[in-house]
């Protein structure tokens, strides 16, 4: 593969990574805040399609393409910014797990209560809100990532 194709690939992912996250964020926050259990359960039903086919993929596709462009370029693994962003990269990974099992949770509740007629239960609130909090680290770490990638600071380790 030639060095602007694995460029593309990888800064694709990075904008997949990005863009879905906020986008997940922003129509999961909006469902909740309608209060309604039938726009809860429909969007928490999309969200989770998202993660799996376009997160789960670009979690996949950004290690690959960028441990390909580091070899291509001579940069060693242990590059300081290479190894913050491998760092910060596991750190979202903590938190985008339990997040996605939040959404399927949230989903389910959501039906449940759709189905039995009934107001949201206190567990469904209890998650929203951890999930809620679980999503400013993963996307500040993402952030950092990004501008790792973009400016290749020297770090002291």
């Amino acid at each position: 593969m030639t060095y602007q194709v694995l460029l593309f690939a990888h800064i694709l992912g990075a904008c997949v990574l990005l863009g879905t996250g906020a986008g997940i964020a922003f129509f999961m926050l909006m469902a909740h805040r309608s209060g309604s259990a039938r726009i809860i359960a429909h969007t928490a039903g999309v969200v989770v399609i998202a993660d799996m086919i376009f997160t789960a993929t670009a979690v996949v596709v950004q290690p690959i393409t960028g441990m390909l462009l580091a070899i291509e370029t001579g940069w060693p693994i242990f590059e300081g910014w290479i190894l913050a962003s491998l760092i910060l990269y596991a750190i979202t990974g903590a938190f985008w797990l339990p997040v996605v099992w939040i959404q399927i949770q949230l989903r389910k509740l959501a039906e449940r209560a759709l189905a039995e007629d009934r107001a949201l239960e206190p567990r469904y609130f209890r998650l929203f809100k951890i999930w809620f909090y679980c999503g400013f680290p993963a996307f500040a770490a993402v952030l950092g990532i990004i501008w790792l990638m973009l400016t290749k600071p020297t770090l002291p380790f």
